[in-house]
């Protein structure tokens, strides 16, 4: 259980490129960083507007002088100072995400990105190497993995209990976009135009967050090869689509299946992960983020709930209240900007964090995924070896 006592000796000076008024992730970032005290928002380039993002800036109390226009006027003039950001977050459209990044990277920052981490796997592998070289953090905002039950689907898969995993079936499928709302909604529209989406719309939007999900509950699985069909449903968004259909086999010789959409009409978010071992099976929906299912086979389901004792120690460490109350993805956040603090706290230190947290590798892994998708969709849903 936390009670809010602190995880580092001092709050990181943070500030923000993006999130500002408007910004449908801004917030939930803001509250992440600032609810447990590891983080104090003391500059920020909050929107392409700098008159706005000043404006924005003071209605978040941070000081008139440290509201900047732009992101490397902010990272040039903050350098000078003895009181100057340690790290910074990128809650801007993909296509700006790499050019950040490097830039923070470079000036000696620690960086929570939004996803894609960039658009190409050279591109990855370039803030892979430079975060590496600098020691910094790199974090990525896979916001569901903040998720206490994720920690005890990965313990139940590590002490054996589903036995050989055979299947893993994923989704995100949302019914929001069924139709073209973009052309009304600005904060959808760049997300459908691949200047500054990217390769894909829904296999990087909303795919790659089961996908890391299925990454932590299965750490040793690694994909082999996959194959991808796609479609624009709503043809304007062509090239760039908005369901997906994407088959997986790993290197144990299970097959995982990955449905990525947002033209499933009527569901409300519609993201599930079930991992199927030979013994038993087990699956989380993010509707019911404080449950997970355990079946075996011949025996009554399993409900298992947040806080209760019959779990892993390790999945109730981020507890924030106790069994019997929801909590929800703010929790969720926090619990990642907790772990993001502490992991830059350590390397600060010239030490690593000795937990899993999505990484720079996590976004790498991530922006490889969505490549392949693509590789294969465009050859015809074609079978392509993973690389």
């Amino acid at each position: 259980m936390y009670y809010g006592e602190k995880k580092i000796e001092n709050p990181i000076r943070w500030a923000m490129v993006g999130g500002g008024k408007g910004s449908q992730i801004g917030y939930i970032h803001r509250s992440a960083a600032l609810r447990d005290f590891n983080f104090a928002l003391v500059a920020g380039a909050f929107d392409i507007d700098p008159e706005r993002g000043k404006a924005f800036g003071k209605e978040l109390h941070v000081a008139k002088d440290r509201c900047y226009p732009d992101y490397k006027t902010m990272f040039a003039e903050e350098a000078k100072r003895e009181d100057g950001i340690q790290a910074v977050s990128v809650a801007t459209p993909n296509g700006t995400h790499f050019e950040i990044t490097k830039a923070a990277l470079l000036a000696g920052l620690h960086v929570v990105c939004e996803k894609p981490l960039c658009f190409t796997t050279e591109e990855a592998e370039e803030l892979e190497a430079l975060a590496e070289k600098q020691k910094k953090v790199v974090g990525v905002t896979y916001g569901y993995a903040g998720h206490q039950m994720i920690q005890e689907a990965r313990k139940l898969i590590e002490k054996g209990m589903l036995g050989k995993i055979r299947i893993v079936n994923m989704q995100f499928s949302h019914g929001f976009h069924n139709v073209a709302v973009e052309k009304n909604t600005a904060s959808t529209k760049w997300r459908v135009d691949p200047k500054v989406a990217g390769p894909s719309y829904v296999l990087g939007d909303v795919g790659t967050h089961p996908l890391y999900l299925s990454e932590v509950m299965l750490p040793d699985m690694k994909i082999r090869r996959l194959m991808c069909s796609r479609q624009s449903f709503v043809e304007s968004r062509a090239p760039l689509e908005d369901n997906a259909m994407t088959i997986m086999e790993y290197d144990n010789g299970a097959v995982g299946y990955v449905w990525s959409s947002c033209v499933n009409c009527g569901s409300m978010h519609g993201q599930k992960v079930r991992v199927i071992g030979e013994k038993a099976s087990l699956e989380w929906w993010d509707e019911r983020p404080n449950q997970l299912t355990y079946e075996v086979q011949g025996e009554p389901v399993r409900v298992l709930e947040r806080g209760m004792d019959y779990l892993d120690d390790s999945s109730c460490t981020e507890d924030r209240i106790g069994a019997g109350h929801p909590e929800g993805l703010f929790e969720a956040w926090s619990n990642l900007y907790s772990r993001f603090a502490q992991a830059m706290d350590a390397a600060d230190k010239g030490k690593k964090a000795d937990f899993w947290y999505p990484d720079v590798h996590a976004g790498a892994e991530g922006v490889r995924w969505v490549e392949n998708c693509v590789r294969s969709a465009d050859h015809g849903a074609a079978w392509v070896d993973y690389r």
